[in-house]
């Protein structure tokens, strides 16, 4: 392909609405445009990045038993009506009425589908097991669409269901799953974490996200540095704490604390650490408030505290709402004689005794006693963990990562194939639901985080997988000599097998540099001045600048034999 036949659109400045590394360098790269609020073009380029990834998605999935179909993106709302997912999804599922005035959706997800598809064809276990996939374009309406194709409303995502006769096979399809995830996310020359993660609104039992490390990524993963455990923070297990050694604590006292209602005021007035003091937090879950008691130097996991209520919505009361209900402002709440639900942090159970609000203005309470002086109704791990915690698997010691979610795999277990009565004949001639999982990638996700994890202040640095060319080759001068040195290497490099951007155009040298550092291409072939004085081509890596001068022949020997290397690794 040559440079002055190409359609690449590079741009010199900063796009002023680019908000992240990827966004800005994927719009100055010329591989997406803008058409609205969280929908893109991919231009050329950016488009062969994304079948680069695709491409890998395919084999890996074929290699595991996964079989290609493909589902429409318009889906009607009795589907979704019948799983109980239709208003519980929310506002991102696009909701739609046809001229016949039919209710219908576009598609975010496709478990509806899918198991409609199972119920209809697969009707006994000689049928099973069965993995499908499709690669298609996804639609979710996000409430605040941003960082480019890291959130938008519209991409391009691989989703594979899998149907088992029961949770023992449904366990294998989930690993061959996982495997199969490892592969296509190490083959596109990705760093990455398997986590363990909470399955959100997909549902299910149990889930994996596929996290690549980045700075800019929006998650914070959690992993062991002595073993493999790794987990979204939302999803981390807490040790349990040791119970105090005194299980007798000391009689109530009731303490004045004068306008002191934060941890540190509060803290300070009394000459206690935060780790004695017990904060009472009230949050609104679904359509009741409920108290969470946490040590004050700890820090709330919503989604622990979702999951443990089995509710679908849970947010933070505020002064007004917290005071109309317990006659008590915030700062001052405490557990005893609380009159709303009550739950605990496990640490919280394991004090003797802890100082917490009096449910009085001004005043705090000591050595009150979680078993002894308050009704909570339930006990669990309720905190964020952080790396002072031991590992929960192994107990060693744990790190901190910001990540990138690409991918999400879920037990789903009969949950739709229950709500929407999807069965097969077992062995015994029982109708049984079948057990589901699904498994999804974004795609043009993993462009853009591959991009966050791989550039530098000059552009782009691909992982030679999924670059969308692998050499570009610059002639640089009018010499004639170099012009007919430069079209014999590229027709060269063609015949190799090697997919090459040849920069033909009257440009200065500086700029065609500038372009090559900005779209990323793993090698840089050049064609200036040592040809003329030597006979000999420049070879520069993108990744590290490393070069080194070779004959034009022995140029592409090196090119195919170390293009090969990366993309067996």
């Amino acid at each position: 392909m040559r440079y002055s036949q190409t359609f690449l659109p590079t741009l010199k400045e900063n796009p002023a609405d680019a908000e992240v590394v990827s966004h800005r360098l994927m719009l100055r790269a010329g591989f997406i445009r803008k058409l609205t609020a969280g929908i893109y073009s991919y231009l050329p380029f950016g488009l062969a990045a994304i079948r680069k990834v695709e491409q890998i998605v395919r084999e890996e999935m074929d290699r595991a038993g996964a079989q290609e179909l493909l589902m429409p993106m318009v889906q009607p709302a009795d589907l979704w009506q019948e799983s109980g997912r239709y208003e519980k999804y929310g506002p991102e599922l696009l909701r739609f009425v046809d001229r016949h005035q039919r209710e219908s959706c576009l598609g975010p997800t496709h478990e509806e589908v899918i198991t409609d598809i199972a119920r209809k064809s697969l009707h006994s276990y000689r049928d099973l097991p069965v993995n499908l996939y499709q690669v298609q374009t996804k639609f979710r309406d996000e409430v605040r669409p941003r960082f480019g194709l890291m959130r938008g409303r519209e991409f391009i995502m691989k989703d594979a269901y899998s149907f088992d006769v029961d949770d023992a096979a449904a366990e294998v399809s989930y690993m061959k799953m996982h495997a199969a995830y490892k592969r296509i996310f190490t083959r596109c020359g990705l760093d990455f974490r398997a986590v363990q993660a909470d399955s959100g609104a997909i549902g299910g039992s149990f889930s994996h996200e596929f996290m690549v490390l980045a700075a800019t990524g929006e998650d914070t993963i959690v992993y062991c540095r002595q073993c493999d455990y790794a987990a979204n923070t939302e999803k981390a297990l807490v040790r349990a704490p040791i119970p105090a050694a005194n299980p007798v604590p000391a009689e109530m006292v009731r303490l004045e604390t004068p306008g002191k209602r934060k941890v540190a005021t509060v803290c300070a007035h009394l000459g206690i650490t935060p780790d004695r003091l017990v904060k009472t937090m009230v949050y609104r879950a679904d359509d009741q408030l409920v108290a969470v008691l946490l040590r004050g130097d700890r820090e709330v996991e919503e989604v622990k505290v979702k999951n443990l209520l089995g509710v679908a919505d849970l947010a933070l009361a505020g002064e007004e709402e917290v005071f109309a209900a317990t006659g008590v402002a915030t700062g001052y709440l405490g557990p005893v004689g609380l009159s709303l639900r009550l739950v605990a942090d496990q640490e919280v159970a394991a004090m003797d005794s802890f100082h917490a609000g009096a449910n009085e203005k001004n005043f705090h309470l000591a050595n009150v006693n979680l078993a002894r002086d308050c009704r909570a109704e339930a006990v669990a791990d309720l905190r964020r963990i952080t790396v002072d915690d031991p590992c929960p698997a192994c107990g060693g010691s744990l790190g901190m990562a910001e990540g990138i979610e690409v991918g999400h795999i879920f037990k789903l277990g009969t949950g739709y194939s229950q709500a929407m009565n999807a069965t097969f004949q077992d062995r015994d001639g029982q109708q049984r639901h079948f057990v589901m999982g699904c498994y999804g990638i974004g795609v043009s996700r993993v462009v853009a985080a591959a991009i966050e994890q791989n550039h530098d202040d000059d552009g782009i640095i691909f992982p030679v997988p999924i670059a969308p060319r692998t050499v570009i080759l610059l002639a640089l001068g009018q010499d004639e000599g170099i012009a007919t040195a430069a079209d014999e290497l590229y027709q060269q490099l063609l015949a190799a097998g090697i997919e090459v951007l040849y920069d033909d155009r009257d440009e200065r040298p500086g700029l065609k540099f500038k372009d090559a550092d900005l779209l990323g291409i793993p090698y840089r072939v050049t064609v200036g001045k040592n040809f003329t004085a030597r006979g000999t081509v420049e070879i520069r890596r993108r990744r590290d600048g490393q070069s080194q001068e070779l004959a034009p022949a022995e140029a592409v020997a090196l090119l195919q034999q170390s293009i090969q290397a990366e993309l067996n690794r």
